[in-house]
């Protein structure tokens, strides 16, 4: 079993209701829902840093989805989704170059 903590917030009385709401719609408790948001939350803000950090040359292709916490295909099909172009690199082919040669000698 995963490891969890209580955390406590406050929210306005309609957000509170319309969170009851969807627990029911969802046969789910209120906890459930919110763990989903803040999941959900979470992958946007890390994609978004993901996206920062590419777009100000700070990361590389590779470096971006590995704090996007996905894959350089997802990463490549999301840039694309948001009409950011590649800022792929000599170096960058030169890294990929390298890794799958490490991975080649494993």
């Amino acid at each position: 079993m995963r490891s969890t903590e209580v955390i406590s917030a406050r929210v306005p009385k309609e957000r509170a209701q319309l969170l009851e709401e969807i627990a029911r719609e969802e046969k789910v408790d209120k906890s459930t829902i919110l763990v989903r948001a803040l999941d959900h939350y979470v992958r946007e803000w890390k994609i978004k840093k993901a996206i920062e950090s590419y777009m100000n040359g700070s990361a590389t292709l590779p470096k971006a989805a590995e704090i996007a916490g996905i894959s350089v295909w997802e990463m490549i099909e999301l840039l694309a989704e948001r009409g950011i172009f590649s800022q792929y690199s000599i170096e960058d082919l030169e890294e990929d170059l390298r890794a799958l040669k490490y991975e080649e000698e494993k």
